[in-house]
């Protein structure tokens, strides 16, 4: 029970003396805040609140019907896509370990392009200088190894090239946030500059930077893709991941439990930490599989470890901080963001410098991908661009801003990677894997349009 200041109002037809506030003789009056709870908890989604897995189902059950999937088109395409082409390709060869292990390893680039992509959508602003801007920071990461000059450790020529990206992302975003130009307009600029510029950097339109794995300095850069983790150091990383990481949900959970607040059932929980470690268990076996040519010491690709390190880093960023929180609500309400203090030009200029540091790391990843090998023959980061767009979107963010994750960039470049891929395996033509791109896009947008639409209509119903 809560005490409160009487309503000085008069009674209006209608209304009871009670509900107006008009007590005769009392100072105070008291109100039962169930009702109150009640009504804030019908806006609550229901598994939220759930007590055990059954009503958590039902509660999860209930919001899908209402037209918000979450990931689960996602789930269901990388479903697809896996059984479609293994289904379409000679001999069935999609699945094989081999070709899923080379799927992964291609789909880290998208997938980090897609996570630099997310901080710009989750504003309701877009990048289409992304996929150059990924460019420039591999092939500047590139010239500066080279030897016998300039021969910079792998880890200073990193660290400038991404310092040099934040430069791109911050002259951008002022560009933006401080002259309200449009993103698409700043950006499409920033693509046609970047574009020269990593030509000029490459030495003309044939030009071309290599690295040599013989060289202990340039081996780390080339390895980050091409690289391995020793099969048993493989599963105790494994084992030691999913033990935090469960054991990190658990305690949160029982934290909250103990301290009344919400909490998820410990059966659901339970399957969460289940999940975790068969998926674990199963990307590991897959990459520990001889894969022949593939590979000179089977065992976990580098990248994968540093992929998920780099998931964790900005997931932590936009979930649990207060930049992450503005961002979300910049990009529901910017009017309303501003009023509440949040400092919106700021908050903006900063989404596009992460944007593009994340996008220069996922053109090192590029240039290690191809063998340590830069050339304007090789990538097209037009093309990049629309894939870094398209897996976030297909993931699960929304074009609209304020809604999304960085796992959305995951899923959706793990789904624009098995494309990609699969196509190859069935030796069709580029213009083929942009289609079937071009179609699972627009069911992607198709979805959050809907799923917008139905949840609006569901709002103004209970209003």
């Amino acid at each position: 029970m809560a005490r409160i200041d009487p309503d000085p109002r008069p009674v209006h037809p209608g209304e009871t003396p009670a509900a107006s506030g008009a007590a005769s003789g009392a100072s105070v009056m008291e109100v039962d805040l169930t009702a109150a709870a009640g009504a804030a908890g019908a806006e609550v989604p229901p598994e939220i609140l759930a007590q055990s897995l059954g009503e958590y189902l039902r509660g999860w059950w209930a919001r899908l019907r209402s037209g918000d999937s979450g990931i689960l088109p996602v789930i269901v395409g990388l479903v697809a896509v896996g059984a479609i082409f293994e289904i379409t390709t000679p001999q069935n060869a999609f699945l094989r370990p081999s070709n899923l292990v080379y799927t992964f390893q291609e789909s880290t680039v998208y997938m980090v392009l897609a996570m630099a992509e997310i901080f710009v959508l989750l504003l309701g602003e877009i990048d289409l200088s992304i996929g150059y801007v990924a460019l420039f920071g591999g092939v500047v990461t590139w010239r500066l190894v080279q030897l016998p000059s300039p021969g910079w450790p792998w880890w200073a020529a990193i660290a400038a090239s991404l310092f040099f990206c934040g430069i791109v992302g911050a002259i951008q975003g002022a560009l933006v946030s401080r002259l309200k130009i449009p993103s698409f307009v700043v950006t499409l600029a920033g693509l046609l500059l970047f574009r020269g510029i990593v030509v000029i950097l490459l030495g003309g339109a044939d030009g071309l930077y290599s690295i040599s794995p013989a060289a202990s300095n340039q081996a780390v850069l080339y390895d980050l893709v091409q690289g391995n983790i020793d099969p048993a150091i493989s599963w105790i990383a494994m084992a030691v991941l999913v033990a935090a990481v469960g054991g990190g949900l658990w305690m949160r959970a029982e934290r909250r439990r103990r301290g009344g607040l919400v909490a998820p059932p410990r059966s659901l929980t339970g399957i969460r930490i289940a999940m975790l470690a068969a998926v674990g268990i199963a990307v590991v076996a897959i990459c520990d599989v001889n894969r022949g040519g593939f590979a000179v010491v089977d065992g976990v690709p580098w990248v994968i470890p540093v992929v998920l390190a780099l998931l964790a880093l900005w997931t932590l960023l936009l979930q649990r901080t207060r930049f992450g929180r503005y961002v979300y609500a910049i990009g529901g309400n910017p009017e309303a963001a501003r009023r509440a203090g949040v400092k919106v030009a700021s908050i903006r200029t900063w989404a596009f410098v992460l944007s593009a540091v994340t996008a220069g790391f996922g053109g090192i990843l590029l240039g290690s991908f191809f063998y340590g090998q830069y050339s304007t023959n090789l990538a097209d980061g037009s093309q990049l661009v629309l894939y870094a767009v398209a897996a976030s979107v297909i993931g699960g963010t929304s074009l609209f801003g304020g809604r999304g994750k960085s796992i959305h960039g995951i899923l959706g470049g793990l789904i624009i990677g098995g494309i990609v891929y699969g196509m190859a395996l069935l030796g069709l033509q580029v213009e083929w894997e942009l289609i079937v791109t071009g179609g699972v896009l627009l069911l992607a947008v198709l979805i959050d349009v809907l799923s917008r639409r139905s949840a609006s209509n569901g709002g103004t119903e209970r209003a």
